[in-house]
């Protein structure tokens, strides 16, 4: 299938092109804020399995500040050789304990990474594989409200 970046197999990305393609979204997303005059800094990432491995990419690389993201199925798609400052990044992480091509392992160690760069990470397990369920998309609602309405973002 068709992907932000190349994989060699499940689960197994080119780091290289990773890299690449992550510069190139995080430019494009500067370059529409200009284009479409809105605020840069306010921006959401959200994204499913391979969206969510890219705006985690673009975070845990630094190239971008997002205000806060809202990954559904992601796995950790590199470990940056420098560590990020991920202070007061509100990140919410949906998982499914039962998900085949992200184990429970491969999520609590997306949690760590981010915790430990200093993003306030919110972690929902689901009952199920890796397919998206509505429960999820009004629990994201619910948290986004509850992190950000107030700020009009």
């Amino acid at each position: 299938m068709p992907r932000f970046f190349r994989r060699f197999d499940e689960g197994v990305f080119d780091i290289e092109d990773l890299k690449f393609r992550s510069g190139e979204l995080a430019n494009f997303v500067r370059g529409a804020s200009a284009a479409y005059n809105f605020d840069v800094n306010a921006v959401i990432a959200v994204g499913y399995s391979n969206g969510a491995n890219i705006a985690a990419s673009i975070t845990l690389l630094q190239l971008f500040r997002f205000a806060g993201a809202i990954l559904f199925r992601p796995m950790v798609p590199l470990v940056p050789s420098k560590p990020p400052n991920l202070n007061n990044l509100r990140v919410l992480i949906a998982a499914g304990h039962w998900d085949q091509i992200v184990p429970q392992a491969e999520t609590e160690r997306l949690v760590a990474l981010f915790r430990r760069a200093g993003a306030e990470v919110t972690l929902n397990w689901q009952a199920g594989g890796h397919e998206l369920k509505s429960e999820e998309a009004e629990r994201a609602k619910e948290w986004f409200n509850s992190n950000f309405q107030s700020e009009q973002h």
